[in-house]
């Protein structure tokens, strides 16, 4: 029993789920992680290809499968008129606006493009963008009002 006095026992309960803030963060922070590891592929010029486990009916027996397939991850960057890599971060389908009038991110290179995503992947991960993200929540679930 000494040595649980070293410890601080404290009486805890866990918590039963997470807050939609903190689960629209976790979604954002892990397309943003996807984009960080496509953008790194794309510079070292290989191929990014995660994957996705899917459960398959059998049509004939009805049994339940697990099978892998590969998952689509489309860029959040393009090149503009001027030649620079614009980054536009997405929730869902729609584009975030960052700031009043600004939607995207404009960097030069392919390591300053892995640096922006790193910077907004820890902005979101801190809870600077959660305004922007509620706003961007609201416009999806506004889609499917009828």
């Amino acid at each position: 029993m000494s040595t649980l006095n070293g410890l601080k026992l404290t009486n805890a309960k866990r918590p039963q789920s997470a807050s939609p803030m903190v689960l629209r963060r976790n979604k954002i922070s892990r397309q943003l992680s996807e984009q960080i590891e496509l953008a790194r592929c794309m510079e070292q010029g290989t191929e990014y290809a995660p994957t996705r486990v899917r459960m398959v009916r059998d049509k004939t027996t009805g049994e339940r499968t697990s099978v892998s397939s590969a998952k689509r991850v489309k860029p959040w960057w393009f090149t503009s008129d001027t030649n620079k890599v614009c980054v536009q971060v997405r929730y869902g389908t729609r584009v975030m606006e960052l700031a009043k009038g600004k939607n995207s991110i404009e960097v030069a290179s392919g390591t300053e493009l892995i640096s922006a995503l790193e910077t907004v992947k820890r902005c979101v991960e801190l809870g600077e963008l959660d305004a922007h993200i509620q706003l961007a929540s609201e416009a999806v679930r506004e889609r499917f009002k009828k």
